[in-house]
């Protein structure tokens, strides 16, 4: 509900609403009346009706694009409920109290459950409609005008339907009528096709309702079939215009407030109403160009206000009319102000204007509604719902089609249930996603639970519980859950206390809130511990390292206990290999090798070059703390390797150009890989080959580095030689995260070795 209603008055949008305001009017008319005509209630109920949706409900309402007026969606409703009482006052006592209930829903915020209606339901009323508009009004353009506008249900008053309509149609249609109404909607079609820029400051449906004013009355003059006679015409009754407005209203009688009957009714209408309302804003804010919000709270709140009045005044129960919506959004309206200057026609064609009103041709106004149909059943509309998958496209097709063959309530109803069982059937089939984790302790059967779990999924989650491996391990992940249905959670300590430990299962839960009285456990070994580095060989470390760029580089990262780790690492470490790479920050090693905390040693230096203190980094990492494999790890784009290409044969200070005090030592090492005949050819290449050139140069110093490692240091040659190390480099792909790893100049490795998996230790806690 609004803390601060105010009067929209916008100077900009003046001209447009108003114009706007004026053929939402003309299109509303007939429609109001032929609803009140449908209903089997008093005519000027439904005058009455547009009077209270335009002024009152355009006033109160926050919506910019909704006009409210007597519901189409309601005539079954109305009809059947009137039967119950001996008199429409009696009914009018329902209307009142349905307006009340409307207003309390609003205060109690019940508009909420308009997000939960889906886009495909929507879009299919949008469809829908404008296919109902395009059948309906293919009779009223040549002058078949048995059945009342605003009537869109499929089973009519008359008790025949759309197309029986049509076929009706043929042998009984009018001259003059059809001339009019074929004529305007094919003048209104041009201007839709060649983009008349007059009609889009002044609506064309002015023009042509003022030019079928005119063709009736030169119509009338030639007499015979050609004349329009009232049958043809909308018609205001005069009996209640002028002198006879004050008998325009009608009391409701409140001497049926204690009839079980008044309070169904009311219930019935407010229910439906509210979701008809609710549907309908939510189509209209999807048409709407701005695409402006509107606060569902507040729509039922002015629905109720507005609902309430009609009671008490005579008016039929009204809701947001998706008609005369879609019109005002077609005929730029901008603003609320369009409804509440509709609302004021509506007024005024009671007190001055009825006698002009009652000389315009249906089929003029059919041929507006007409051409509104075929806007919104764009056959675009219907090619990006297909493109959207059929979890959209079966709904939205489904509700088009319901909508069209029943009525609007009935069609959405049933697409709102097509969505529900979708929904449902996607939750019951993807209610977790399973993965098989490779942890440096062994495999590990990763299920990630849904954002929304319910007891509909406890077979699924059952059955992957059921597949899990005896003495394996499995982690059950709530990280992304926002609910878990108690039925679940039962199932799951069922499981962790009783089932998993008789078939050896160890299971770590990780992500799951306080209230769920499950504890946050890791079981699994998630970071290298003395005895897997003892027991590991170099190859498989390698094969580690293979395994974890696959992951970072796919986006299957390991799921990890970042505070497990820490606790673990802070007694000691132990890792699996040293990593000499560039000091660039898109080469962090833990990540491009997807590991946990201390799992490898980090030496970082400008172009991955190997000086002394490089050297004792390295010999402590192998021989002190007991790393397997020494990785040298260049990149592409590397700011060292292009500064050593471009200068290092230029015969140019590197400080005077760089302005870097001790690069020359950085770039001189890279230099000896690169001779003064190649940086000639790079001079001279095009920008692309010269990216290729500097990555060849960053190839080869890795190679170097490599071979410089062993030459320089004693230690790591000899732990070679004795098997117990390796030395491997690599390249590092910063445009795609692959790591391209030089077997074939490797010392140490065993590329037999690389296609088994690494004898892991049991998992432990």
């Amino acid at each position: 509900m609004p803390s601060r209603i105010s009067l929209p008055v916008d100077k900009q949008t003046l001209v447009p609403d108003f114009l706007a305001g004026l053929v939402i009017f003309l299109v509303g008319i007939p429609v109001s009346l032929g609803i009140a005509q449908a209903s089997g209630a008093p005519a000027s109920s439904g005058l009455i009706a547009g009077i209270v949706g335009g002024l009152l409900v355009g006033f109160l309402s926050g919506s910019q694009t909704s006009i409210s007026g007597p519901g189409a969606g309601l005539i079954a409703i109305i009809a059947s409920q009137m039967a119950l009482f001996p008199s429409f006052r009696a009914f009018l006592l329902a209307v009142l109290v349905a307006g009340l209930i409307q207003v309390l829903l609003g205060v109690l915020r019940a508009g909420f459950l308009a997000a939960f209606i889906p886009s495909g339901v929507v879009k299919g009323l949008i469809a829908a409609l404008g296919i109902i508009l395009v059948l309906k009004q293919i009779p009223h353009l040549v002058g078949h005008d048995t059945d009342p506008e605003g009537d869109l249900a499929f089973i009519q008053p008359n008790r025949k339907t759309t197309f029986s309509e049509l076929f009706a149609m043929t042998g009984d249609y009018h001259i003059g009528a059809a001339v009019i109404g074929v004529c305007s909607a094919a003048f209104l079609l041009f201007c839709e096709v060649r983009d008349v820029k007059l009609f889009k400051r002044f609506p064309a449906p002015l023009l042509v309702t003022v030019l079928a004013i005119a063709a009736k009355l030169v119509f009338d003059r030639i007499g015979g079939d050609w004349e329009v006679g009232s049958d043809h015409l909308v018609y205001v009754p005069l009996s209640i215009a002028g002198d006879g407005f004050a008998n325009l209203f009608i009391w409701p009688d409140f001497s049926f407030w204690n009839d079980i009957n008044v309070y169904n009714a009311a219930l019935l209408i407010a229910i439906v109403a509210s979701f008809e309302s609710l549907i309908i804003v939510e189509a209209l804010d999807q048409l709407d160009t701005h695409r402006r919000r509107t606060s569902y709270n507040r729509e039922l709140f002015a629905q109720g206000i507005g609902n309430a009045t009609c009671g008490l005044i005579g008016g039929l129960p009204i809701t947001s009319s998706i008609v005369n919506g879609c019109v005002g959004i077609r005929f730029g309206a901008q603003t609320k102000q369009a409804a509440i200057f509709n609302g004021l026609f509506f007024l005024t064609s009671i007190l001055l204007i009825a006698r002009f009103l009652n000389h315009i041709p249906i089929s003029c106004l059919a041929a507006i509604l007409f051409v509104t149909g075929i806007h919104l059943a764009s056959p675009r509309l219907f090619y990006r719902m297909w493109n959207e998958g059929r979890e959209q496209f079966i709904p939205f097709l489904v509700t088009l089609v319901a909508i069209v063959f029943t009525d609007l309530w009935a069609g959405a109803i049933l697409g709102l249930l097509i969505s529900i069982a979708f929904i449902l059937y996607s939750n019951l089939q993807r209610p977790l996603r399973r993965i098989v984790e490779t942890h440096l302790g062994g495999e590990v059967f990763h299920i990630e639970l849904a954002n929304q779990v319910s007891f509909l999924n406890r077979g699924v989650i059952d059955r992957e519980l059921t597949r899990i491996p005896a003495g394996t391990h499995v982690l059950l992940d709530a990280t992304n859950t926002q609910y878990i249905d108690p039925d679940i959670l039962s199932l799951i300590r069922e499981y962790k206390d009783e089932i998993a430990p008789q078939h050896g299962i160890q299971v770590s839960l990780k992500g799951f809130h306080e209230r769920y009285q499950l504890k946050d456990e890791i079981q699994f070994m998630d970071y290298s511990t003395r005895e897997l580095q003892e027991r590991i060989s170099p190859t498989q470390v390698l094969r580690i390292l293979q395994d974890g760029n696959e992951r970072f580089r796919t986006g299957l990262r390991l799921s990890r206990d970042l505070n497990m780790q820490m606790l673990g690492s802070s007694v000691g470490q132990h890792p699996l290999a040293v990593v000499l790479s560039c000091i660039d920050s898109r080469t962090p090693g833990e990540l491009v090798f997807d590991l946990g905390l201390g799992d490898i040693f980090s030496v970082r230096v400008a172009g991955n070059v190997a000086g002394p203190k490089v050297l004792g980094s390295i010999e402590y990492s192998t021989a002190v703390a007991g790393a397997k494999l020494v990785v040298v790890m260049g990149h592409t784009n590397c700011g060292a390797v292009n500064a050593a290409v471009k200068l290092a044969h230029a015969g140019q200070s590197y400080e005077a150009v760089t302005g870097c005090e001790h690069l020359e030592p950085i770039i001189d090492r890279i230099s000896t890989v690169y001779d003064r005949d190649q940086w000639l050819a790079y001079q001279a290449a095009d920008d692309v080959k010269k990216v290729e050139l500097a990555n060849e140069v960053g190839a080869r110093n890795v190679v170097h580095v490599v071979k410089q490692i062993l030459e320089e240091s004693g230690t790591i040659r000899r732990l070679v030689d004795e098997g117990k190390i390796a030395v491997i480099g690599a390249m590092y792909d910063v445009g795609s995260g692959n790591i391209r790893f030089f077997i074939d100049e490797a010392f140490g490795v065993d590329p037999a070795a690389l296609d088994r998996p690494a004898p892991l230790l049991p998992q432990q806690a």
